[in-house]
C-alpha cells in the first residue's frame, strides 16, 4: 500500500482525463434534443465535457462545474460558454452545502482511494454515504461518492446520470452497495462497454454508466458492448431508451448483464432448479500463506544449497506454472524443486535465533540488509523471520487464471503463498469427488460470474467467492479423476475435457437436459471469451 507521501499528484487528483468522443456521446444522450437544462459536471479537469458542449451547440440553461484542482479549474473557465459557472471546490464539500439541483449530471470522477482522501474530504465523503442510507467504508474510493452524491443533486421528478468509471463498478465488492442503490434509486441504467481499452497508456477498463429516474415503478438494465470509442459516434440513441433485463435488487455482480436475458434467468434458477450446492458446502476456502516478502522466504534449490538451509526448507508451489494438472504429487513438486522455480519455503523457529545454523544467520542478516525486516507484514512480528499460518491445505485454488480456474488436489503437501488459495476439505467430503466435481462448464460459467476481471484478460476469484461458485458434487465423480488429471497433464483443450465431464457431472449425476448443458457452456464461453480479448 503506497503512503500519500509516495503518491504522485496525478494519482492524488485522480486525473485520467476522457477521451473527446466519450463525452460528446455522453452530452448527447444525455441532452436528447432538450434544450432547458441544468447541467453539472462534478469534476471537470480541464474541460473536455465543457469543451465538447461547446461543439455541440446546443441550448441549455446552465452548465456549473466542480474542479478541485485550482489551475485546472483556471483552464476550464477560459473556455467560452454561456450560463456557465466554475466552482474551485471539493465536490464532496459542493454537493453537501449546494441547495441547486440538476436535470443532467455528466463526467469522469476521479479514481482515488479512501487513503488518499485528507480528513475533511473523508467527513465530507462520509456525509453524502449518511444522507443515501449506505454505510461509508475504508475501500470506498472516490469515484463511488461521487456516484452517490451526483444522484442526491438530481431533480426529484427526474433526471440523468452519465459517467466514465472503472469496470469493477460491475462486480468489486466495495462497490456492492452502490449497485443496489443504483438500482433501487434510478428506472433505467445502461452499461455501455469497449472491446479495446479507451484509455491510452494505462490498463484500466472502463465502462458508461447511463442512468436516468422517472416517475414509474419499473427498474431496468442493459448492456451494450461496443468495439472502441469511435464507434459511439454511429451509436443510436435510441436503443438506450428502453433497457430489457430485469435488474437484480439483490445486489449481485452486474457481470450478468453481458449475458441475454433468458442466459440470467438460468444462472439464477438452476441451482434450485436442480438442487445444485456450492463448493462452499464442501470446503473453506482461505487465501495462503501472507510471507510478507515472497521473494525472500520463497527460494530455490541453489538458495537452499548455497546457504544451508535444508532443515528449515519445506514444499511450496508457488506459481500457476508450477501445477499443469489436476493433482499436484510429490514428483511433481520434485520436478519443480530440480528446476530453477522457487519450490521451498523457509520456515525457521521462532524466539531460537541462536539455535539456528549459521546458514540461516547469514540469510537473516541478509533480508535485514535488505530491509525485509521493515516491511509491513514483517515489521509487526515478534520474530520478523517466523512466518505465521503455516497450514497445509487438502487442495489448492489458483488465484488468478487465464483460460479458466483451476482445484488441484495438493497430495505433495506443500505450501502456498497468497498466490493461491487453500482448500481445505470439510469432514465427509470425498476430496476426489470434489475436484473432479469442478470440471464442467457450470461451475467453470460461475467462476467467471463470481470473479473479476483485470487488465490482460486475468480472472481472479477471491476465497469467498471461490465458495460461492456452484460444484455439483457427486461420490462417484471420483473415477474421473484420473481421465481428468492425465487431458490436464497432456494440455488437452479443455473443451475436450468438458465434453466428457459434462455428460457425466451434469447430465447422469444431476439430470440436466443437453439444452441446459449447452446453455451452461455457451455462458461459459461468453464470459471468458469476453474477458480474454482484453488480453490480446
Amino acid at each position: 500500500m503506497k503512503l500519500i507521501t509516495e503518491a504522485s499528484a496525478e494519482k492524488l487528483r485522480g486525473g485520467i482525463y476522457t477521451p473527446a468522443p466519450i463525452a460528446e456521446f455522453i452530452l448527447r444522450w444525455g441532452m436528447n434534443g432538450s434544450d432547458d437544462l441544468d447541467i453539472l459536471e462534478p469534476s471537470c479537469g480541464d474541460g473536455v465535457f465543457l469543451e465538447q458542449l461547446k461543439e455541440l451547440n446546443r441550448n441549455f440553461n446552465s452548465i456549473t462545474a466542480v474542479e478541485f484542482d485550482a489551475e485546472e479549474a483556471e483552464k476550464a473557465d477560459a473556455i467560452v460558454l454561456a450560463n456557465k459557472q466554475i466552482i474551485n471546490a471539493d465536490f464532496h464539500t459542493y454537493c453537501n452545502n449546494t441547495l441547486q439541483r440538476f436535470d443532467l449530471i455528466v463526467g469522469n470522477p476521479p479514481y482515488i482511494r479512501y487513503q488518499f482522501f485528507n480528513r475533511q474530504q473523508q467527513v465530507e465523503a462520509g456525509d453524502i454515504f449518511i444522507k443515501a442510507g449506505l454505510t461509508y467504508s475504508k475501500l470506498t474510493n472516490a469515484w463511488v461518492s461521487f456516484v452517490v452524491g451526483s444522484s442526491l443533486l438530481l431533480k426529484n421528478k427526474g433526471g440523468k446520470i452519465g459517467f466514465v468509471l472503472p469496470a469493477e463498478i460491475l462486480h468489486v465488492s466495495f462497490a456492492q452497495q452502490l449497485r443496489r442503490f443504483i438500482a433501487q434509486f434510478y428506472n433505467k441504467i445502461n452499461i455501455i462497454s469497449f472491446e479495446k481499452l479507451v484509455f491510452p497508456n494505462i490498463q484500466q477498463e472502463v465502462v458508461l454508466l447511463l442512468c436516468e429516474k422517472n416517475e414509474t415503478k419499473d427498474h431496468k438494465i442493459e448492456h451494450i458492448e461496443l468495439r472502441d470509442a469511435a464507434q459511439l459516434k454511429t451509436l443510436d440513441i435510441a436503443r438506450l431508451k428502453s433497457p430489457q433485463k430485469k435488474i437484480d435488487f439483490k445486489s449481485n455482480k452486474w457481470t450478468f448483464y453481458f449475458l441475454e436475458q433468458d442466459e440470467i434467468d438460468f444462472l439464477e434458477n438452476i441451482a434450485a432448479k436442480r438442487k445444485i450446492p456450492t463448493l462452499g458446502k464442501f470446503a473453506n476456502v482461505e487465501v495462503g500463506i501472507t510471507t510478507g516478502s515472497n521473494d525472500f522466504f520463497t527460494v530455490p534449490l541453489t538458495t537452499v544449497e548455497e546457504y544451508n538451509l535444508q532443515e528449515y526448507a519445506r514444499p511450496m508451489v508457488g506459481r500457476s506454472v508450477q501445477v499443469t494438472s489436476a493433482i499436484f504429487t510429490e514428483k511433481d513438486w520434485e520436478q519443480n524443486k530440480f528446476s530453477k522455480a522457487k519450490a521451498h519455503l523457509l520456515v525457521f523457529p521462532g524466539s531460537q535465533h541462536s539455535a539456528l545454523n549459521n546458514g540461516a544467520k547469514k540469510y537473516i542478516a541478509y533480508g535485514e540488509s535488505l530491509d525485509i525486516h521493515k516491511g509491513y507484514k514483517t515489521g509487526i512480528r515478534d520474530d520478523w523471520f517466523v512466518v505465521p499460518s503455516l497450514k497445509i491445505s487438502d487442495a489448492l485454488f489458483i488465484r488468478r487464471n487465464n483460460l479458466y480456474p483451476r482445484l488441484i488436489i495438493n497430495e505433495a503437501k506443500a505450501y502456498t503463498t497468497d498466490t493461491m488459495h487453500r482448500v481445505f476439505v470439510h469432514p465427509g467430503t470425498d476430496i476426489l469427488a470434489l475436484t473432479a466435481s469442478y470440471y464442467n462448464s457450470l461451475s467453470l460459467a460461475f467462476t467467471e460470474v463470481s470473479g473479476r476481471s483485470h487488465g490482460g484478460g486475468v480472472l481472479e476469484l477471491m476465497p469467498n467467492e471461490a465458495e460461492r461458485v456452484l460444484l455439483p458434487y457427486h461420490i462417484d465423480n471420483a473415477s474421473l479423476l484420473p481421465q481428468i488429471d492425465k487431458l490436464i497433464r497432456n494440455k488437452t483443450d479443455i473443451e475436450d475435457v468438458l465434453k466428457i465431464t459434462n455428460q457425466i457431472i451434469l447430465k447422469e449425476h444431476y439430470g440436466l437436459t443437453q439444452k441446459e448443458i449447452n446453455m451452461a457452456h455457451s455462458i461459459w464461453k461468453k464470459l471468458s471469451g469476453r474477458r480474454l480479448n482484453r488480453g490480446k
